[in-house]
């Protein structure tokens, strides 16, 4: 499964072959505290799952629900960005965990454009883009 999210060839192809890669490289809103978070994951991958960031969505095959539940354990990871990262595995990491689409909320759903979960080419990243500005406008005129 290769992911085509950045649009820079090697760093897709980072994140599609690597687990803690993929998961670090949603940390990416505050660049000051980045470091911080990314040891701090790290630890906890370490000390939660052997060092093995897949088993969070691997381990003991778990459900949807039970892979979010574990994504949100995660330091950084609260429920907005959990849900996101699961509805990325199940989009185009080939995640088959029954009921990952409801437990991803609207992120899950078919035919959306709401998250780095839908971008796979330049068309959807502008889509998604346009739909999160569209969004932002809403809320500004609410």
């Amino acid at each position: 499964m290769t992911l085509h999210i950045t649009g820079n060839t090697a760093a897709d192809d980072l994140l599609s072959s690597n687990s803690l890669a993929l998961l670090l490289g949603t940390v990416h809103r505050f660049p000051g505290s980045m470091a911080a978070r990314a040891q701090a994951l790290c630890a906890a991958i370490e000390e939660d799952w052997g060092g093995d960031a897949a088993a969070i969505w691997t381990r003991d095959a778990p459900t949807g629900a039970e892979v979010l539940r574990r994504l949100k354990a995660l330091p950084g990871f609260g429920e907005q960005k959990a849900k996101i990262f699961l509805a990325l595995l199940g989009k185009q990491y080939g995640l088959a965990a029954e009921g990952w689409r409801e437990a991803a909320g609207a992120y899950g759903a078919e035919g959306t454009y709401l998250s780095v979960a839908d971008i796979i080419d330049p068309e959807s990243l502008t889509r998604v883009r346009e739909a999160k500005r569209a969004a932002k406008a809403a809320a500004k005129n609410a």
